[in-house]
């Protein structure tokens, strides 16, 4: 079991990072990753699994904000109509934006 090292503190304000392991939650801590890291939390998640098996964990999120998905969708070279979040966004949009 690989525990979570070397991320920010900042990603995990709601959960102890203690008790993940990078296996058992990888789609928990590639969404954190993508949506709140640093490049240098990019780095280390790009240390532990390749850019096409993030990918393919990205594309099954219901929801990632734009920003994420420009980034991964970019990255991996995949065109954005590939995932979740972006064919089945909310067809009304919310009071602030991101």
């Amino acid at each position: 079991m690989i525990m979570v090292s070397g991320l920010s503190e900042h990603i995990f304000w709601d959960v102890d990072p203690k008790n993940l392991s990078i296996e058992k939650h990888f789609s928990f801590i590639v969404k954190r990753v993508l949506e709140y890291g640093l490049m240098e939390d990019w780095n280390v998640l790009r240390d532990h699994f390749s850019i096409t098996e993030i990918a393919e964990e990205a594309m099954k999120f219901r929801e990632l904000d734009r920003r994420s998905l420009s980034f991964i969708s970019t990255i991996s070279k995949e065109p954005k109509e590939k995932f979740r979040c972006y064919t089945s966004r909310q067809s009304i949009p919310p009071h602030w934006t991101s």
